[in-house]
């Protein structure tokens, strides 16, 4: 088993006091205790693991990992703290891990209301489960594949890619104006020559009877 070096980000087993390749001290993930929240999944008991400086929980059946909001944020913006997830070394499932293609709302661990499923950065082809006012639910390995995802320059795309739909969302709007606008206008035009002709029909009309 390995964790990833603070410092370097390099891996290193599990147990080595020092990185081989810089020196720096190694930290491996820390198990505080057991907090009497219930795995949404598989309703086991899940335990408090601190993983860099960031405390989640983690259930030792299923290998999934609850996150609340600060921490997330802290893992999706902290590279020494995405070290620490990506170099995670957990124990094995005391059970089989369930695997199923059927969609499933699960509950917060913490208000037991149903989380929505999203695809994080709306791009990341990761389903995670979030509660928006406790918390974020990650099933086995999701977690490091969202750290690879932001590592890889995933989140600064999608950024790029929002700020580009927002820009032609835009453009469509003020398309969309200029149009109506146009057939307002000729709209106004069209009733006014029928106005003007009616008006003129009338007072051909009574000119005649005059006459």
């Amino acid at each position: 088993a390995t964790v990833a070096c603070p410092s370097c980000f390099g891996m290193i087993f599990v147990g080595s006091k020092h990185c081989p390749r810089c020196g720096a001290a190694a930290v491996p993930p820390t198990i505080v205790k057991s907090e009497g929240l219930e795995c949404p999944r598989c309703h086991a008991a899940m335990k408090l693991v601190v993983i860099g400086s960031a405390t989640v929980s983690e259930c030792e059946t299923c290998l999934g990992l609850w996150l609340d909001v600060p921490a997330f944020e802290k893992i999706c913006a902290d590279r020494e703290q995405q070290s620490a997830v990506l170099g995670t070394a957990s124990p094995a499932p005391t059970g089989a891990v369930r695997q199923t293609s059927k969609v499933n709302y699960i509950p917060c661990p913490q208000c037991s209301q149903l989380m929505n499923r999203i695809n994080f950065a709306r791009c990341s082809g990761v389903i995670i489960d979030i509660c928006k006012g406790h918390g974020a639910w990650f099933d086995r390995d999701e977690l490091s594949r969202i750290v690879e995802f932001v590592r890889g320059g995933g989140l600064e795309a999608s950024r790029t890619r929002e700020k580009e739909e927002i820009k032609q969302e835009r453009l469509r709007l003020l398309e969309d104006q200029r149009v109506a606008a146009r057939d307002s206008r000729v709209f106004r035009e069209q009733a006014d020559h029928r106005i003007m002709g009616i008006g003129s029909a009338k007072g051909l009309h009574k000119f005649l009877l005059d006459s």
